[in-house]
């Protein structure tokens, strides 16, 4: 299951809250902000994809996320190198570090974490 493009705009303002009103939602989106029915139908269709959950208050829902942003996106980047770079994750990172443009001062830095990683492996 996957979120549209505005369904992860809304979940990264709820990841970044931990739990929020719609208001608070609505606050935490730049000007033009969007219509209320706008995100309360983007916040039902999130709830009934199994995304997020509310408690109720009265009237009021507040919502929470059900998914990390570190496992939603690990997924995400797991099928993407499974499905476009045939699950071979150096064709991955040979096209990440050419075609990012990334700085010396960044590849480093990169290096370092693989370094890192290595080192914490078993063999």
């Amino acid at each position: 299951m996957q979120l549209t493009k505005t369904e992860e705009d809304l979940m990264n303002y709820l990841w970044k809250l931990e739990k929020a009103f719609m208001k608070d939602l609505l606050e935490a989106y730049p000007e033009p902000k969007p219509a209320n029915t706008t995100v309360a139908t983007l916040l039902k269709r999130m709830n009934d994809k199994g995304f997020i959950a509310y408690n109720l208050f009265g009237n009021s829902r507040e919502y929470y996320p059900l998914v990390k942003k570190k496992d939603y996106f690990s997924k995400h980047v797991n099928g993407l190198i499974k499905n476009f770079f045939n699950d071979s994750s150096s064709q991955f990172a040979s096209f990440f570090t050419k075609e990012t443009n990334l700085s010396k001062l960044e590849l480093q830095e990169l290096r370092a974490i693989i370094d890192t990683e290595i080192k914490n492996k078993p063999h």
